[in-house]
């Protein structure tokens, strides 16, 4: 585990990146997290106080990462650009288990099942995530018949939610 004082930063004008607000993580801790690694990798610990797991360390170059601080963990750390925050890192290897409830429906679907299992493993996750990322349980049990529904008509998720919102 490393632990180390950051600055909260935010990019102006970076392409894809235009607005992100990370912390930087430089070569010398990037190394003693996973040594000569130069592609992006999971990280989990602590940002003061506030645990994270599971997020990504973003290469941007010269052997420098970045970790990007979305709206939920600004919203818990209190804190905006030019803060300064105590971190503490270590690689997470555990990787990202899937939504039981959508693997138990899976299961009893070998249509979306076949589909399902077509897709990246990044697909996969992101489906997941959506479906995680619901507030209430009545929110995630419609994303869950949601995903069904796309797995069983092959579709992806921009055309999932563009079918949605046409029927509507």
């Amino acid at each position: 585990m490393i632990q180390f004082n950051a600055v909260i930063k935010k990019y102006a004008q970076q392409g894809e990146k235009t607005g992100w607000t990370y912390i930087e993580i430089n070569t010398k801790l990037a190394h003693q997290l996973k040594p000569n690694c130069r592609k992006s990798f999971r990280v989990k610990g602590k940002i003061d106080d506030t645990a994270i797991n599971a997020v990504a360390l973003i290469p941007v170059g010269d052997g420098n990462f970045i970790l990007a601080l979305n709206a939920t963990i600004r919203k818990k750390l209190y804190k905006r650009k030019n803060d300064t925050v105590l971190v503490e890192l270590e690689e997470d290897k555990t990787g990202y288990v899937l939504n039981e409830f959508l693997v138990e429906c899976l299961e009893d679907d070998p249509t979306a099942l076949n589909f399902f299992n077509t897709l990246t493993k990044g697909h996969q996750n992101y489906f997941s995530k959506w479906i995680d990322s619901a507030k209430t349980t009545e929110t995630q049990s419609k994303r869950i018949a949601m995903a069904l529904n796309a797995f069983t008509n092959g579709w992806d998720y921009g055309t999932m939610i563009r079918n949605n919102t046409k029927n509507k």
